[in-house]
C-alpha cells in the first residue's frame, strides 16, 4: 500500500493541460481499507481515514500534512498569478467604500447604526439618542476586539428594553459556536457570560435582568435547548425552559416585533411548533401554541386583537390565517388571505396600521402593502427583467414608515423608505461603487431554458455590452439549489472585474430552491433530487444552443449545497465544462448522511433523505458526487474549504478531490485550496474574502488565457 508523504508524485508535463500551469508534484493521499455494509451494500472507502482530524484534532497530523502539501501544491500552480490575483484584489478593494455608514434604524428612543473606516477589516456599532445631530456613542468597536484574531464574528447585538444593556455573541474559530458577552452602556464594562455553544444571540424579557437563548450540542452543533440567564447568577444554573428531543429539529428563539411575547421556534423542513410566554412574565411557562403537525409548517405574529399564521397547511404556497389570542388551536384558524396557487407567501411584516407581506409570483420577489383599516392591498412594482426587492430591518412597531432594499443585476443596492400611508418613496441610500459604475454600459436578461422533462428552468444573466453571443465568449453559470433557498438577481461590484473582461454571468433558478414556488422546491429534494442536477445541465446546455458561449469557455460555480452540485454535473456531463469551481462542498452525501456524530446530519433527513432506508440509501449513492467517481476525463475543477468548517467539514472536499485525482484519465487541472484558519462561510474581515474571489477569477482568466 502506498503511503502519504508531502509532493509525494511527480506528474509529467503530458498531464498538464496545454502549457498554461506548470508541471508539478501533486499530492497522492494514502489509502486505507474501509469497508461500508449496509443495507447488502459493500462499499470500500480508502479516503476515510481523512475524518480523523475531526475525530481528534490537533492529536491528527496526517490529515493536517495532506492539506498544507494540497495548499503547496495550488500555490505553485498559480504562483505566476499571484500579480494578477494582487491586481483583482485591489480592483475590487478600491470599488468598495472604505469609509462608510449604513443607514440609521430607529427604535425604541435611539438610532442605531454601523461604521467603517478606511483601511479597517471590521466596524463599529453605534447610537444616537433621539436625534441623527445628537452625539455619538460606540457600543462596540469590532476593529479593536478583532485584535490578534485571525478570525473574527461578533454578532446577535440585542438591546435591553431599558436601553441600558447589551448582550451579544462572539465566535473566534469559524465553528459558529457563540460566546455571549453582556456590556454595561452606562458604565462601558464588558462581562463575559460565561455562556458559551450559543447560536450568538439572546433576547431580553422586559424586566431588563433575564434573556434567553439558544444552546447547541458542542459535538454535533444541534440546537437542543433554550435556556434562561438572570444577571448576575452562575450560568451553570441556568434553567432549560425547552429541550428538543427530535433531532431532526432546529429550534431558535425570538422576541414578537410588538415586544409582548419571546417566542420558541422549533422547525424541521416539513413541521415545525412554536411556543409562546408572555415577555413581561419571564419565570411563567410557555404554552404550545398548536402541536406539531405532520407535514404542516406555521410561524406566528402577535397583533393587538390577534395572532396572524403563515402556515402551509391545505396550502402548498402558504398562506396567512388569523386566529384570537386566547384560542390558538388549529381548529380556531381561519384564511385572512388565502392560498394562491401561482403566489408563494414568505413572510409578513407587522406595523400598528399596515401589514407587509413577502411573496413571490413568477419567480420574482414583490412586497405588497396592506392597510388593516380598509384591508386594500397594493403591490410595488418595478420594471426590470430580473431584480430582488425585500423588506428590511424594521423593528418600530408603531410607525407609518418601510424600509425595503432593490437591487439587479444591473442596479446596486439600494434602500428606500416608504410612507405606507401616502405612498411617498424616499431613497435612503444606494450602494457606492467607487471608480465609477455607469449603468447602462450592461445589459441584463431573464431568460427560460427548458428541462428534459420541459420544465421552464429561469436564467437571469448579466454582461457589458458589446458581449458577442457566437460562442467563443466566456460564461460563469452559478447556481445553489437546495434547502428552498432562492437565489435571487442582484448587484455584486466584485462581479465588475469579471464582466469587464468578457465573460457573462448568469444564475441558473433550478428545482431545490423556491423560486417558482413552493412545489419548486418539492421537485428538487428528497427523491427527486437529480432534477437539481439536470436543471442546471440543461441550462448550462440552453447557453451553449444559444451561443452565449460553447464548452470550451463555459464554467460552473457553486458552494455547500451547491458545491453537491458541482460535484454531480462533473459527473454527469463532464464535457460540458471548461471549469468547475466547488466552494466548501457537501460532496460525500451518503458516508455524512450516515455518521451523526457529524455536525447537523440529522437535520438534514428531510432534505436528502435517511440513508438507513434502503430506498433513500440508494437513491443518494446514485448521485453523490464521490460515490460515482469513474475512470474518465474531467473538467478543470478548483475546490476551496475551511479546516474549521462548520457545516460541511473538511473531509468531504478532500476525499473527494484525492479520489478524483487517482481516477481521473484527463490531463485538466485539479486544485484543493484549504483555509487553515476559516470555517464555511470564509475570512471574517470586509476584504479579506476578496482574496478568495481573486483566486477564483485567476483560475478562469487562466484558463481562458486572460492576463490582465
Amino acid at each position: 500500500m502506498k503511503k502519504f508523504y508531502l509532493g509525494i508524485l511527480i506528474m509529467s508535463a503530458s498531464t498538464i493541460q496545454s502549457q498554461k500551469f506548470p508541471a508539478l508534484k501533486a499530492p497522492i493521499a494514502e489509502k486505507q481499507e474501509h469497508i461500508r455494509e449496509i443495507h447488502g451494500d459493500k462499499v470500500n472507502d480508502p479516503y476515510y481515514w481523512m475524518i480523523d482530524y475531526f475525530k481528534k484534532g490537533k492529536d491528527s497530523t496526517k490529515v493536517v500534512d495532506y492539506l498544507k502539501a494540497e495548499n503547496t501544491y495550488w500555490e505553485g500552480m498559480m504562483k505566476d498569478t499571484e500579480p494578477f490575483r494582487e491586481k483583482l484584489f485591489q480592483e475590487m478593494k478600491a470599488r468598495i467604500k472604505e469609509k462608510d455608514e449604513s443607514v440609521p434604524v430607529f427604535e425604541n428612543g435611539y438610532y442605531y447604526y454601523t461604521r467603517t473606516e478606511a483601511g479597517k477589516q471590521y466596524f463599529k456599532y453605534c447610537r444616537k439618542k433621539g436625534s441623527l445631530t445628537a452625539p455619538e456613542e460606540i457600543l462596540l468597536d469590532i476593529d479593536k476586539l478583532a485584535e490578534g484574531h485571525p478570525y473574527y464574528s461578533a454578532t446577535g447585538f440585542s438591546i435591553s428594553p431599558d436601553n441600558n444593556k447589551l448582550v451579544y455573541g462572539v465566535d473566534d474559530l469559524s465553528r459558529r459556536q457563540y460566546t455571549l458577552f453582556l456590556k454595561d452602556l452606562t458604565t462601558g464594562k464588558t462581562t463575559d457570560l460565561g455562556i458559551k455553544n450559543t447560536e450568538g444571540s439572546a433576547e431580553w424579557a422586559n424586566d431588563n435582568k433575564t434573556i434567553f437563548y439558544t444552546e447547541n450540542n458542542p459535538v454535533t452543533l444541534l440546537s437542543e435547548k433554550i435556556k434562561k440567564h438572570t444577571l448576575g447568577t452562575d450560568p451553570g444554573k441556568d434553567v432549560t425552559v425547552y429541550e428538543e428531543k427530535d433531532k431532526t429539529n432546529y429550534i431558535s428563539v425570538y422576541k414578537s416585533k410588538n415586544h409582548k411575547f419571546i417566542l420558541i421556534y422549533s422547525g424541521a423542513t416539513t413541521s415545525s411548533e412554536t411556543r409562546y410566554l408572555d415577555a413581561d412574565q419571564p419565570n411563567g411557562t410557555f404554552k404550545v401554541f398548536q402541536p406539531r403537525m405532520k407535514n404542516v409548517l406555521y410561524t406566528i405574529t402577535p397583533l393587538e386583537d390577534k395572532f396572524l399564521i403563515r402556515t402551509n397547511k391545505d396550502a402548498l404556497n402558504f398562506k396567512i390565517a388569523e386566529t384570537p389570542l386566547d384560542k390558538t388551536g388549529v381548529e380556531n384558524w381561519k384564511d385572512f388571505i388565502p392560498h394562491r396557487s401561482d403566489v408563494l407567501m414568505q413572510a409578513v411584516s407587522a406595523f400598528k396600521n399596515y401589514l407587509v407581506f413577502s411573496e413571490r409570483q413568477n419567480g420574482l420577489t414583490q412586497l405588497v402593502i396592506y392597510d388593516r383599516k380598509t384591508a386594500k392591498k397594493e403591490a410595488l412594482t418595478f420594471d426590470e427583467p430580473a431584480y430582488t426587492i425585500s423588506s428590511l430591518e424594521n423593528p418600530e412597531y408603531n410607525t407609518d414608515n418601510f424600509r425595503f432594499g432593490y437591487t439587479s443585476m444591473i442596479t446596486p443596492v439600494s434602500q428606500f423608505e416608504q410612507d405606507l400611508k401616502t405612498g411617498k418613496r424616499t431613497l435612503l441610500k444606494q450602494q457606492e461603487v467607487l471608480g465609477g459604475y455607469a449603468k447602462d454600459e450592461y445589459a441584463t436578461e431573464r431568460l427560460f431554458a427548458t428541462a428534459k422533462d420541459g420544465t421552464k428552468i429561469p436564467i437571469s444573466i448579466v454582461y457589458k455590452k458589446g458581449f458577442k453571443k457566437d460562442g467563443n465568449s466566456p460564461l460563469l453559470l452559478y447556481a445553489y439549489g437546495s434547502y428552498g433557498n432562492s437565489m435571487d438577481a442582484s448587484f455584486s461590484s466584485t462581479r465588475l472585474s469579471l464582466l469587464n473582461r468578457g465573460f457573462a454571468f448568469a444564475i441558473a433558478h433550478i428545482r431545490g430552491g423556491q423560486e417558482m414556488g413552493r412545489q419548486w422546491y418539492e421537485d428538487g429534494k428528497m427523491m427527486k433530487k437529480k432534477n437539481t442536477f439536470t436543471d442546471f445541465i440543461d441550462a448550462g446546455e440552453y447557453l451553449v444552443k444559444e451561443k452565449y458561449t460553447s464548452p470550451k469557455h463555459l464554467y460552473a460555480q457553486g458552494g455547500s449545497a451547491g458545491g453537491l452540485l458541482m460535484g454531480a454535473v462533473a459527473n454527469m456531463s463532464p464535457n460540458l465544462w471548461n471549469g468547475v469551481i466547488s466552494q466548501v462542498p457537501f460532496v460525500d452525501v451518503v458516508n455524512t448522511m450516515l455518521d451523526e456524530s457529524i455536525p447537523l446530519t440529522t437535520n438534514e433527513y428531510d432534505e436528502w433523505g435517511n440513508p438507513n432506508n434502503k430506498e433513500a440509501y440508494f437513491y443518494m449513492k446514485s448521485y453523490s458526487p464521490y460515490e460515482n467517481i469513474e475512470k474518465k476525463k474531467y473538467p478543470n475543477i478548483l475546490v476551496t474549504t475551511g479546516l474549521h468548517d462548520s457545516q460541511v467539514q473538511y473531509f468531504e472536499p478532500a476525499k473527494w478531490v484525492s479520489k478524483l485525482r487517482d481516477m481521473k484519465t484527463d490531463k485538466n487541472i485539479l486544485l484543493l485550496k484549504t483555509d487553515m484558519n476559516y470555517g464555511h462561510g470564509g475570512a471574517s474581515g470586509r476584504f479579506d474574502y476578496l482574496k478568495d474571489i481573486s483566486l477564483v477569477y485567476a483560475f478562469m482568466f487562466k484558463l481562458e488565457g486572460i492576463d490582465k
